[in-house]
């Protein structure tokens, strides 16, 4: 019973553990910055939209983050949506399937599926290592593969970005063979605000919750001086 019990409590550490032996790079980025938040949304609408669904979010859901409704429409609308509409792809799920050999999921809630429990930022620093470690991989259908995610059956969306990868056999370590439009420096903070987009694009109340959250504990805090001082009132004629 004493060895199930430690097997039992240690589970969760021997899961994590054997998780995966790829480093994952800290995400930089925040949710709380709006300028990030917006041009992550351009990167999604212009390179991940194309192929992924967010149909757990509206386009007018996008205010949130600083934008009025005329600059999403302007900006990150080019198919005729409404404003009101989730932000789906036009190809329909069995049309995917033919195409790509399987649909392409869904990215509404990758940051939070990513994730794992007691380490809240895990997921976006699966998404931003994910997306900085694509490689050339001539033996792969789409001709790239990637660190985080051996055999990825995706293409790297963003290579006219950061440019070409290889990996040295030898020591698994990347190097940039072709440069891109960014610098390393460029692509790493665009990958930062796309990874931002998501993480927000996951829970857009995060930041409305934590705050609430502290409202209450004040409001908590404040409720419990007032009960003591009252309580010390009621009984004082009794010690």
């Amino acid at each position: 019973m004493k060895k199930f019990l430690i097997a039992l409590f240690f589970a969760p550490v021997l899961a994590l553990a054997a998780g995966g032996n790829v480093h994952l790079d800290k995400w930089p980025g925040s949710v709380s910055d709006k300028a990030a938040l917006q041009n992550g949304a351009k990167l999604f609408v212009n390179y991940c939209l194309n192929c992924h669904s967010a149909s757990f979010i509206r386009y007018k859901t996008l205010v949130d983050i600083g934008l009025t409704e005329e600059q999403i429409k302007e900006n990150l609308m080019f198919t005729g949506e409404k404003i009101g509409d989730l932000m789906q792809v036009a190809a329909r799920h069995d049309e995917q399937k033919k195409w790509f050999g399987a649909t392409p999921p869904d990215l509404t809630i990758v940051a939070r599926a990513r994730g794992e429990a007691g380490a809240p930022k895990a997921g976006a620093d699966w998404l931003y290592t994910y997306l900085r470690t694509f490689y050339r991989d001539d033996g792969r259908p789409t001709g790239w593969n990637n660190l985080a995610f051996e055999a990825v059956g995706m293409p790297h969306v963003l290579w006219e970005l950061q440019g070409t990868q290889v990996m040295d056999p030898a020591t698994h370590k990347l190097s940039l063979a072709v440069p891109g439009k960014m610098s390393p420096a460029e692509y790493d903070k665009a990958v930062s605000d796309l990874v931002s987009f998501m993480v927000w694009m996951a829970e857009p109340q995060q930041e409305f919750r934590k705050t609430l959250g502290y409202i209450v504990l004040a409001f908590l805090a404040l409720l419990f001086v007032v009960a003591y001082a009252l309580k010390k009132e009621y009984w004082k004629d009794i010690h």
